[in-house]
């Protein structure tokens, strides 16, 4: 990788960072902006470039840094009720950069392809959920998902739009290839 690559990942890292604490506590599952940086980095850095931005911040909170919602940090919170989510990223990201990229970034097929991504996060973090609260499937759905649709449709259509034009004028600046 080139210093410019790993550089922009890492800021990428620092992005999550300081967006993963902020969030909107509306149940036991908050609206967070890690996805929307997540979109965001697969926009601009791609399918590896983001799983390595998210690793790190991952990596950053499993130490008890204080980046994921609500300023919590370490084991705890990846093994609590919505620690599910946090690892099901790890899951969306391929699945959005892959389809991202075989698709020559196509927006409408783009958008699609996070859509998918973000139903397999959906789905392992609530199956988490579900193991660790005992919660019903329904139940749990209705904790987690369905109230955090229109805000995560909101976040990849905003993230693909501005994500290309943000690909776009950095690689003309020789920041990406």
């Amino acid at each position: 990788m080139k210093v410019k690559t790993i550089t922009t990942c890492a800021l990428f890292a620092a992005l999550m960072c300081i967006c993963g604490p902020l969030s909107v506590p509306i149940g036991p599952v908050p609206v967070s902006l890690t996805n929307l940086v997540i979109y965001f980095a697969v926009m601009i850095l791609g399918t590896k470039g983001t799983l390595i931005s998210y690793i790190v911040y991952l990596l950053l909170g499993l130490v008890g840094l204080p980046v994921f919602s609500g300023f919590q940090g370490g084991v705890a919170k990846l093994a609590g009720p919505t620690g599910g989510y946090l690892i099901g990223f790890i899951l969306m990201i391929p699945i959005c950069g892959i389809i991202k990229e075989k698709c020559k970034a196509n927006p409408v097929i783009t958008i699609v392809g996070m859509i998918l991504g973000t139903l397999v996060a959906y789905a392992f973090g609530t199956a988490w959920f579900v193991f660790i609260t005992k919660n019903t499937v329904m139940a749990s759905l209705a904790l987690c998902v369905y109230p955090f649709i229109p805000f995560d449709i909101a976040k990849i259509v905003i993230a693909v739009l501005i994500g290309r034009t943000i690909r776009k004028s950095l690689a003309a600046a020789g920041v990406l290839k």
